[in-house]
């Protein structure tokens, strides 16, 4: 089945996109979500009428992207945890407890966008990728010590 793609999904490209899917994928998922429709003369037709609001709504999702990156790149996180010989903790730092920190500082980030390969075992400082926006990511500078 054909599909123009309403949203961007990393998975399946962006938006104004025309792909083919298999009919249920497209019946029970991207269509019902409100992430696709059908591809008819009709809906094209009518995805060029909302195309234009699609780009500015993207143009403005990436400005505040841009803004936050900004915001967090001047940031240093400081996480005091308890650490053994070694400086290696007990637990560990996840995207969770940076996503909480983050929020502390008045910054809404999802923990999904915080790219940390693996959680944090040792004190030190460390630099973690925010991907707010497929073109704006951010650096964050974490500093963990000894609680």
């Amino acid at each position: 089945m054909k599909v123009i793609l309403i949203t961007d999904d990393p998975a399946l490209g962006s938006a104004g996109q025309v792909l083919q899917v298999k009919d249920g994928f497209a019946r029970n998922y991207l269509i019902p979500q409100k992430k696709a429709l059908p591809a008819s003369p009709a809906n094209l037709q009518r995805f060029e009428q909302m195309r234009k609001q699609i780009e500015a709504a993207r143009d403005k999702a990436k400005s505040a992207a841009q803004a936050l990156a900004d915001r967090i790149q001047q940031l240093e996180l400081t996480l005091a945890r308890q650490a053994g010989e070694a400086d290696k903790l007990f637990g560990s730092v996840t995207s969770m407890d940076l996503e909480r920190a983050l929020q502390e500082q008045g910054m809404d980030v999802d923990r999904k966008r915080i790219q940390l390969p693996e959680p944090i075992k040792s004190l030190g400082e460390f630099q973690v990728q925010v991907k707010l926006h497929p073109d704006v990511t951010a650096q964050l500078k974490v500093k963990v010590v000894r609680a």
